[in-house]
């Protein structure tokens, strides 16, 4: 059975530039052998998840989109929080986010790129919590202390000590930021999306560190006053 990781990833490669994949082209693109992706492709459309094209490619069914319809009817604030994505990605020139909880687990939700942002849109759907802005951001708010910490860079935090120094940090500030800890020479910066009095997720910006170190002050100003203009819109 296909892992909710592998499954997440092979769906996140499909997109409006990129609607179809074959084996050979998928199997290029994730640097897995043909066979290994030919399975990935097969389990999910037996699933119903992807369906296969006269032309012997992959595109996702339309049961993403009912399931996707489903979820934003459950979410009040999900089209508002859409709109702003958007507007964050095209007024920053950036990659822009929207992340929420799902348990435990760190969920990218919605991305956008700006053509001029100087990042590729990443295609992980499932983030670590503690090397990410939005994660930490996440689990500050909503008081949850991670069971394990994932060193994806040198620059990762490893261990509860360094956990509690940035979650203090975090509250203090109001906003999260992660610098090349998810990936090298990648920054991200995240504020609270609120719902009433409830943060329900994590906007905010990925770009490269050497763009965000040169400008961190002006990014961050404009992106907090994008999100605070609109959620007292």
């Amino acid at each position: 059975m296909l892992s909710l990781q592998k499954a997440s990833t092979i769906l996140g490669a499909f997109s409006a530039d990129q609607p179809e994949w074959g084996v050979r082209a998928l199997a290029a693109h994730l640097d897995v052998p043909r066979a290994t992706a030919h399975a990935y492709l097969a389990g999910l459309t037996e699933a119903g998840f992807l369906r296969r094209t006269p032309h012997g490619k992959y595109r996702l069914s339309w049961h993403i989109s009912e399931m996707g319809a489903q979820l934003t009817a459950a979410l009040p604030w999900f089209q508002d929080a859409r709109a702003l994505i958007t507007r964050l990605a095209l007024e920053v020139k950036s990659v822009a986010f929207l992340c929420l909880l799902e348990g435990e687990d760190v969920v990218a939700a919605i991305r956008e790129r700006h053509p001029d942002a100087d990042i590729d849109l990443p295609l992980d759907i499932y983030l670590p919590a503690t090397a990410t802005a939005s994660g930490k951001l996440l689990y500050a708010f909503n008081d949850i202390t991670p069971r394990t910490f994932e060193a994806c860079t040198q620059s990762s935090i490893t261990t509860l000590d360094e956990w509690k120094t940035e979650v203090a940090r975090v509250r203090r500030l109001g906003y999260a930021y992660s610098i090349e800890e998810w990936i090298p020479g990648q920054c991200t910066l995240g504020v609270p999306y609120h719902h009433g009095d409830q943060v329900v997720a994590s906007i905010g910006v990925q770009m490269s560190a050497q763009r965000y170190l040169r400008e961190e002050r002006q990014i961050r100003e404009r992106v907090l006053h994008i999100v605070q203009e609109a959620e007292l819109g």
